[in-house]
């Protein structure tokens, strides 16, 4: 990356505008928190500076400094050069109206599920009635963390196959300060969590297939292929979920999952299954939600699948 002569660029604007030309001109790929290159260069520019996303627009006019012009160069190199996403630059992400601690153990969370969190899951659930949630493969425990906020009488479980996700899980526990009512867990999907029963289950869980996996953009490298990737057609992990998750939801009690882009094959898997995929205002899909009567209807179906 060329950086720009001394005194070229002034004020915050300024470098917001050149890096999101340098990024547009370089072919990045945004989907990792942005979706477009104005907000990457914003988020990049205000940690260059220590300042947060609630920065009043008139700061904007503000000069940088020459410290925090190297600062927000190098942070744009980096970008540019080495295709590292925004999130794992900054060590920050935000899901669900909240901040989270990221790092490359754990996925840069972008879920279209914070929309049903944000709604308490209505009207499949009532939120009085909510006092135990099961956030599986929990990665950086956005989800569950954000879910212990809809439903403040719950319990929540964050379970992750990955030590070094959980980790950053716990960390994420302790800066929301809801250590009496989050906690971690290492799972391998359910084992691990013998005796457990929730009224919510919710996972986004690895969901990619091998050949999918080969033609994805180059940010999508820095994020721990054990999250992302799941077999041929992706649907080994969630088949193992699918086939033991009737014996940890309560009754009344749902499951929502993740899958993306991969819903086609998920269906052509279990082609009798009534999976309810769920729309969303702000964009997103590949969403399905299953009442516990209906995984218990279809435990067969299941078991014989994910074996």
């Amino acid at each position: 990356m060329q950086r720009p002569q001394s005194g070229e660029l002034i004020t915050l604007r300024d470098f917001v505008r050149w890096g999101a030309s340098r990024f547009n001109e370089a072919g990045l790929f945004f989907g990792h928190g942005t979706d477009n290159a104005l907000d990457e260069a914003l988020a990049l520019v205000l940690h260059g500076v220590h300042l947060g996303h609630d920065l009043p627009a008139d700061y904007l006019a503000a000069r940088v400094a020459a410290d925090e012009v190297v600062r927000i160069l190098d942070l744009f190199q980096a970008r540019i050069e080495r295709r590292v996403p925004a999130a794992y630059l900054t060590g920050e992400a935000r899901f669900a109206g909240l901040d989270f601690f990221v790092d490359d153990n754990v996925l840069i969370p972008r879920s279209p599920i914070a929309e049903l969190i944000d709604e308490g899951f209505a009207p499949w659930l009532d939120p009085d009635q909510v006092t135990s949630v099961l956030d599986l493969c929990c990665g950086s425990g956005c989800i569950g963390i954000a879910s212990a906020y809809a439903f403040p009488q719950a319990l929540v479980d964050l379970s992750d196959i990955s030590p070094a996700a959980l980790e950053v899980a716990t960390r994420n526990i302790e800066r929301h300060r809801l250590e009496g009512r989050v906690r971690a867990l290492h799972a391998d999907v359910f084992e691990g969590l013998d005796g457990e029963r929730y009224d919510l289950i919710v996972s986004n869980p690895p969901y990619v297939s091998s050949a999918e996996m080969a033609t994805l953009p180059a940010e999508y490298r820095h994020e721990p292929e054990l999250a992302l990737e799941a077999g041929d057609d992706g649907m080994d992990v969630v088949a193992r979920i699918l086939s033991g998750s009737a014996d940890y939801l309560r009754p009344g009690g749902i499951i929502v999952v993740e899958v993306g882009a991969s819903a086609d094959l998920l269906m052509a898997r279990y082609p009798g299954v009534p999976f309810l995929w769920l729309d969303f205002a702000r964009g997103g899909d590949g969403v399905f939600l299953l009442t516990a009567e209906q995984l218990d209807e279809y435990r067969e179906v299941f078991e014989e699948a994910g074996t």
